[in-house]
């Protein structure tokens, strides 16, 4: 099981704050187009991935009991 965190935007796109999923051996940018694809989630070129709370590439390969956070970009003033 892997589970995903969603932060700001991203957490109003599907409607909770995690998600748990069975996606071991996926890459990063894997799992964010599947959940481009199976969610609906906007473009997820630009946002961030980390896994076990270290930033990673989108090349990192997920494995069983991984937790992923996805924090999209934003802007302040």
């Amino acid at each position: 099981m892997i589970k995903i965190l969603f932060f700001a935007r991203l957490q109003e796109e599907i409607g909770k704050d995690s998600l748990n999923i069975e996606k071991a051996g996926l890459t990063v940018d894997q799992l964010k187009q599947w959940l481009e694809k199976e969610h609906g989630l906007q473009s997820l070129d630009q946002t961030m991935a980390a896994v076990n709370e270290d930033y990673a590439d989108g090349s990192e390969v997920l494995k069983e009991g991984d937790t992923v956070a996805l924090i999209p970009p934003v802007s302040g003033g």
